[in-house]
């Protein structure tokens, strides 16, 4: 830059200028000495000083308030690169471990699943979708044929159970993955249509909505103390046996919305102690070949019990129950001890069948 143009050299000459001027003009007055005039011409030329200051104070200011700025814009555009970098590495490791879904080696599959899970876990917002494959990969096609019910001679199929390890494995991070019942946060949603699974075990757990449609439920099922926050459809499911026989357990559990088990097969006990159906219950064409509890159940919308059929011992005392129920065909076992609520009865029919019915009046 040119000392001319320089706005230090024109507020240095500005300075001199009124130094001189102020002062000469106040030595004009007989009444002012020469040491007031020059201090009075001094006060003036350091005001122009002073000006001068604020003014480059005032730039420098600014100037650091763009260079913040401009930092901060950087750090923004750094952060949007690596998330998106970390969004790219996400995706990559969610396809390569769906592909590695397919492998041949039971062992290989194991890790994809627990790969799927820690993405999860790493990245929340996976979450649905990891449970979605997870699903997918338990509604894949498999018959098995329990060592219970082969024939002794006959040892089971290795690969049968190298597979049902992995589902297991699947089944178990599925329930790993869901928050408890009374965590914050969203509800994730389970769709087992037609699956064949083992154990199932989501107690404790919060679900938004639950498809087991047509699905086959080996062994114990636990959902005791799970709160569905979505529509529950067990529509046609069967508990069967498996390694074990095929318990239901369903105690202190929270429905709130509908609850739909017409025509599931419960082929041993079922437990729905002190559970609450916010939503309409739905039991009709249910089939329990065992024992089953309803001692202390709520349900607040609509109980729908036609041609259910009990087998085993039924307690059936609910602790509240709606306006709208429905008993067409409700059947029980003469022979079984049946305990209904005060204002239900039973009829006996032929053949051991006896019907229940609401109390006349």
């Amino acid at each position: 830059m040119k000392p001319w143009r320089s706005p230090l050299a024109w507020t240095f000459l500005a300075s001199v200028v009124l130094l001189l001027g102020v002062g000469g003009w106040l030595l004009t007055d007989p009444a002012t000495s020469r040491s007031d005039a020059l201090k009075t011409g001094g006060l003036a030329g350091g005001a122009v000083v002073a000006l001068y200051a604020l003014w480059l104070n005032d730039r420098r200011r600014r100037v650091e308030e763009r260079r913040q700025d401009i930092e901060r814009q950087r750090h923004e555009l750094e952060a949007q690169r690596a998330e998106q970098d970390r969004e790219r590495v996400a995706d990559e490791r969610f396809a390569k471990s769906v592909e590695l879904l397919g492998h041949a080696a039971d062992q290989v599959r194991v890790g994809a699943l627990h790969a799927l899970a820690g993405l999860a876990r790493s990245r929340p917002e996976y979450t649905q979708t990891v449970l979605d494959v997870l699903c997918s990969y338990l509604r894949r096609p498999f018959s098995r044929t329990p060592p219970s019910d082969a024939d002794p001679k006959t040892e089971s199929d290795p690969d049968e159970e190298r597979e049902l390890t992995v589902r297991l494995t699947a089944q178990r991070l599925i329930g790993e993955l869901l928050p408890a019942r009374d965590a914050p946060g969203p509800a994730h949603d389970l769709d087992l249509t037609g699956a064949r699974l083992q154990y199932l075990d989501l107690s404790g757990k919060l679900v938004g909505g639950l498809l087991l449609r047509y699905a086959s439920l080996h062994s114990s099922t636990n959902l005791s103390g799970c709160r569905f926050t979505g529509p529950v459809y067990f529509t046609a499911a069967g508990t069967e046996s498996g390694r074990q026989v095929g318990y239901f357990r369903c105690r202190g559990a929270v429905f709130e919305d509908r609850a739909w088990f017409s025509g599931t097969k419960f082929a041993e006990a079922a437990d729905f102690t002190e559970t609450t159906f916010a939503g309409p219950a739905n039991f009709k064409d249910a089939n329990f070949g065992g024992d089953v509890e309803f001692t202390g159940v709520h349900v607040r919308d609509s109980l729908d019990l036609r041609r259910a059929r009990f087998s085993g011992q039924t307690d059936l005392r609910f602790a509240s129950l709606p306006e709208s129920v429905s008993l067409y065909n409700t059947l029980v076992r003469s022979e079984k001890e049946v305990r209904l609520p005060a204002a239900w009865v039973v009829e006996e029919l032929r053949d051991g069948d006896a019907r229940v019915v609401a109390k006349a009046g």
